[in-house]
């Protein structure tokens, strides 16, 4: 066959003809070589011939091309480097093409076709002088067209996009997995031969010394595994934003403007008494997740104030209107971190990285109102004072003068004016309905009414560019000036109701939500944790929104503080736990719920169980099954925009679940609908289709409000399962642990998101007090659970084996501080005895110690590895593991029998926030001492220690026969327990060593206490004492 030169053309909505052919520029519409005649020249599709290339099964009349290398083109479209030559279409004959080396070519490719059956396409593509792809007939590299609206043409729109996952999970090295994994097995099996080899050869010269030791070694091996198994398979993950927004905000047939169809996002901030958590380190969090990258329209901020404060209320007002100038100037000059008391303390270049010339200026004008923001903050509380005094005197007037006309009236006949009560009062001159600074009846912090208040009303659904003139001083053109909205809320509360304290303030708040926005996924924050990292949300929706993402429960991000003293004295940072536990959770069916900086998806919150729920068989849960399918009818087809019918599920609006609000159960079917992945791919079996999300969300009004106050009253939960099987978990002071461990009990899975810039910061007590109380409530929240139906050990088969290990030491830690305090007194005790916890110190007891520290140092290592931290944070966590155990796990265990067995509810107060006033000593909480009764542990084994150090030591210089081997033991024993203890000895020192005058008090009692009780128990003898030597 002939090879005729290819052309390519389109017909545009005029009837014109363009040509496409690169090599050819005329127009086709005069000359008709692609008119139609049958459709008169209007034909919308045209005929073309797309030529083969030549090879031997579809040879041209001329010969193949030479085979020179130099002649050869470039496989991505023209000549090759060096041919001299200009690009030729398919089939067009070159210089020299019918020279023999051509036909031998074609010859010896035909011959080996024949013998072996085979034939080389690579050989004859590169043979042609025809180019594949960009460059050849079908588009010129270099060439761009446009569109019948004058938009520009790419390759890539005629091209089908491939599906692109949204997150990705890679495995730890095996090169350190696998090693370590062997030494847990390796570890294990020395701990077992130690401990068998222990049990056979008791300590007969001090039995009790033998078995109180024996006790406690085999608790701490009991107490490893349970800490060391859910560790065998740590991952990392990583999300891909741009395929995230190339997915959800790209125009596309579906989406031809381009908005965005992430679905509504619902952010929840909790808050309970002004001074101990400063409004306006609440102001700065909000302003950092009212600036976060985000679709505004899709965001949506609720703050919950449980104490019913004026203050937090005037205090968010203030936040707000500092917001409108904050947020688009953020947006603009893309800073980061969003949190404006973070942001101008940060000791760097602020120019750095900044293009538009105009941002010295703006940051200039934003510092002094941020500087004005905060003196109106700070002056908040002396404002509402004056106000209300003012006004309250008034009240006072009016009161004497109802009751007989004027003053010197109503002194004259004697009539006393009744007394009017203290309120406190709105700017507006109205009475405030929360918490009053004098309490009265319905305006305590116990017995208040419901508020709900819109500080930002909700955004309209398009953007709202700030134009010229907008502002006196910053200039807005082209930024999307939006806020997202921002609603204040308080719980009614009122006597003889258990409000159940954080727990029920979330549950108001998600029921509260639901009515006004209900977006399918909710992420909370404490007071003082803000977003660090604008880009951390849309990363956490990566996992929701990905392939299986409909069955993650929540996203838990790492909490980081700031703040903290640069040697971490006392574990604030706790990367072992942050970065170590929960990666490695993360390898199994999910990290734990920590109490904030969680992503959770709202249709879990409800007790729900999730789509294609698995059942775990087998010791090590290896055998896998689907689960029964729940009594849950079906739901509908996943094109139905309207989302699934409540009439599918009679339990869905069941008061005594969810309560008897019509316009809440509505709002469950439509949440669980737009929080599915989008159905792009054959794997997503339960997902929605593009574009079901592009509807704007209807403005707030009237009813939709007093709806949500109702939701929110004190009667709402009586009868219903709301801190039972939905929402917050009640009954106990650790809610975040319960809360997760029911998700993951029906089968839900979390996932760890790691961001490369921290997603959220917050603050942690620096203070040692202050520190152990907060040891102490996550302790005591942790014996609850013990003690109760969540305990591990009742969990379903939908929980896997490693992972209930890991929830069953939740439960279990606190009590190793029995054996830990006991552990640390025997040092003590085998000096003042003589003896030790062995016969002798042979050789067999001292390989064992060693096999045993060289696994645990190389498990160390490993650990360190794979997790990221550093050597001296784990020595922190090794140090502060001794301190918290002897002292705040004890208490707890304590506390929590006496509430089990006794029936002794048990109160804590809320760790005072710092507000980072005082710039001069950021650190000066590390050095206030404000004592309390955990220190008496910890303190009372310090001073044993140091003691029976001295004891030993006398004894052994003085005796007639030195047994410097039990003397040895028993120090290095003591040196392990003393140098474990330094933090805690540090930090009562105080600053430059002023040692409170209780703590030598109490060292003195401790000591006398001691020696009588020694001198009563072992009291010397009448015999006389050898030369030199001194009588104890």
């Amino acid at each position: 066959m002939s090879s005729t030169p290819i052309k390519y053309a389109r017909r545009t909505s005029s009837g014109r003809i363009v040509s496409l052919s690169p090599d050819d520029d005329m127009d086709l519409g005069v000359s008709g070589e692609f008119t139609s005649t049958s459709s008169g020249g209007h034909n919308d599709y045209i005929n073309y011939t797309v030529m083969m290339p030549p090879t031997p099964d579809n040879q041209p009349k001329a010969a193949a091309p030479g085979s020179k290398p130099d002649d050869h083109p470039s496989p991505f479209g023209g000549a090759a480097k060096g041919s001299g030559r200009r690009r030729r279409g398919v089939g067009e004959e070159g210089d020299g093409g019918g020279n023999g080396a051509g036909r031998m070519s074609v010859m010896k490719s035909m011959l080996m076709r024949s013998q072996t059956g085979d034939f080389d396409h690579n050989r004859w593509l590169f043979e042609t002088k025809g180019t594949y792809g960009i460059g050849n007939a079908f588009w010129s590299k270099d060439e761009v067209e446009f569109d019948e609206v004058g938009e520009p043409m790419n390759i890539s729109d005629f091209l089908e996009k491939p599906w692109k996952p949204l997150t990705r999970k890679m495995k730890v090295s095996p090169g350190i997995l696998s090693p370590y994994r062997l030494l847990v097995v390796l570890r294990l099996v020395f701990l077992s031969l130690f401990l068998s080899w222990r049990v056979r050869n008791p300590n007969l010269d001090a039995p009790w010394l033998w078995g109180l030791s024996i006790v406690c070694e085999i608790w701490f091996a009991f107490s490893w595994l349970l800490d060391q198994l859910p560790k065998l398979n740590p991952i990392n993950r990583a999300a891909d934003l741009a395929a995230l927004r190339e997915k959800f905000e790209t125009p596309s047939p579906s989406n031809p403007l381009g908005r965005s169809d992430l679905p509504g996002l619902d952010v929840f901030i909790s808050t309970a008494d002004p001074e101990k958590e400063p409004p306006l380190v609440t102001g700065n969090t909000i302003l950092s997740i009212l600036a976060t990258e985000y679709p505004v329209e899709k965001l949506s901020l609720y703050i919950s104030d449980d104490g019913a404060a004026l203050l937090t209320f005037e205090a968010m007002s203030e936040t707000a209107a500092f917001a409108r100038v904050w947020v688009p100037f953020c947006r603009k000059h893309n800073i980061e971190p969003r949190n404006p008391d973070s942001y101008f303390a940060i000791k760097r270049d602020p120019t750095k990285n900044k293009k538009l010339p105009d941002f010295v200026k703006d940051r200039r004008w934003i510092k002094r109102e941020y500087d004005e923001f905060k003196v109106r903050i700070n002056g908040l509380p002396d404002t509402i004072r004056r106000r209300c005094d003012a006004l309250n005197a008034r009240e006072r007037k009016l009161a004497r003068e109802r009751s007989g006309g004027s003053v010197a009236n109503a002194e004259s006949s004697g009539a006393e004016a009744k007394p009017a009560v203290t309120a406190t009062w709105m700017a507006d001159a109205t009475h405030w309905p929360g918490t009053w600074k004098v309490p009265s009846p319905d305006h305590s912090k116990g017995d208040h009414a419901g508020i709900v208040q819109v500080m930002i009303k909700t955004p309209h659904h398009d953007p709202l560019y700030g134009a010229p003139g907008d502002h006196p001083y910053l200039d807005f053109t082209g930024i999307d000036t939006r806020l997202p909205m921002f609603v204040y809320v308080s719980r009614e509360k009122r006597p003889g109701y258990d409000h159940n304290k954080k727990a029920g303030a979330m549950n108001a708040l998600v029921r509260a939500s639901a009515i006004i926005s209900n977006g399918p996924f909710i992420l909370n924050f404490d007071c003082d944790h803000y977003i660090y990292n604008s880009m951390a949300i849309r990363e956490g929706m990566c996992y929701m929104m990905d392939r299986g993402g409909d069955r993650v429960c929540y996203v838990q991000f790492p909490q980081r503080f700031e703040g903290i003293d640069p040697s971490d004295r006392y574990a604030n940072h706790n990367t072992v736990f942050f970065d170590g536990n929960m990666r490695a959770l993360d390898g199994l069916q999910g990290p734990m719920y920590v109490g904030t900086g969680c992503l959770f998806r709202r249709y879990a919150l409800y007790g729900f169980p999730p789509p294609r729920a698995n059942e775990y068989l087998g010791l090590y849960g290896q055998n896998k099954r689907p689960a029964p399918p729940p009594r849950v009818a079906t739901s509908m087809d996943a094109d139905d925009p309207a989302g699934p019918s409540l009439d599918m599920d009679p339990d869905l609006c069941a008061p005594v679940k969810f309560g008897n609000s019509s316009m809440f159960a509505n709002s469950i079917a439509v949440a669980e609908y737009q929080g599915r992945p989008l159905a792009d791919h054959p794997g997503i079996k339960n997902g929605r289709p593009p574009g079901a999300l592009l509807v704007p969300r209807q403005p707030l009004d009237a009813p939709t409000v007093a709806e949500a106050v109702s939701v929110i009253s004190c009667w709402y939960e009586d009868k219903t399962e709301w801190g039972q099987r939905v929402g917050w978990i009640y009954g106990s002071v650790t809610e975040d642990v319960v809360t997760g461990y029911r998700m993951h009990n029906r089968g839900w899975r979390s996932v760890y998101c790691i961001t490369k810039r921290d997603a959220f910061r917050g603050t942690a007590p620096i203070n040692l007090t202050d520190r152990l109380h907060q040891v102490l409530r996550w302790a005591t929240g942790s014996v609850e659970i013990f003690f109760s139906r969540n305990n591990a050990l009742l969990a379903s088969t939908r929980l896997k084996f490693l992972q209930r290990i890991s929830y069953l030491n939740v439960g279990v830690y606190p009590f190793t501080s029995i054996f830990l305090v006991t552990y640390c007194f025997l040092p003590a005790l085998c000096l003042f005895s003589g003896s030790f916890i062995v016969q002798t110190l042979n050789v067999t007891f001292l390989v064992y110690l060693l096999l045993i520290t060289i696994t645990l140092t190389l498990l160390s290592l490993l650990e360190v590895k794979w997790s990221g931290i550093g050597l001296e944070e784990w020595w922190r966590n090794e140090q502060f593991w001794v301190v918290g155990g002897t002292s705040a796990h004890l208490a707890a265990v304590v506390q929590g029998l006496l509430k089990v067995i006794a029936g002794i509810e048990i109160s804590f107060t809320l760790t005072s926030k710092s507000s980072n006033d005082d710039e001069e000593d950021i650190y000066a909480d590390l050095y206030v001492i404000k004592w309390t009764s955990l220190f008496i542990p910890p303190l009372t084994i310090i001073i044993v220690n140091l003691v029976a150090m001295a004891i030993g030591l006398s004894r052994t210089v003085y005796s007639e026969i030195p047994q410097w081997s039990k003397l040895l033991g028993g120090f290095f024993f003591s040196f392990w327990v003393l140098a474990h203890m330094y933090p805690f000895a540090k930090g009562l020192m105080g600053r430059r060593g002023r040692t409170p005058t209780i703590i030598w008090v109490w060292s003195g009692i401790v000591a006398i206490t001691l020696s009588l009780l020694w001198v009563s128990i072992n009291p010397p003898d009448n015999s006389t004492p050898s030369s030199g030597g001194i009588e104890i």
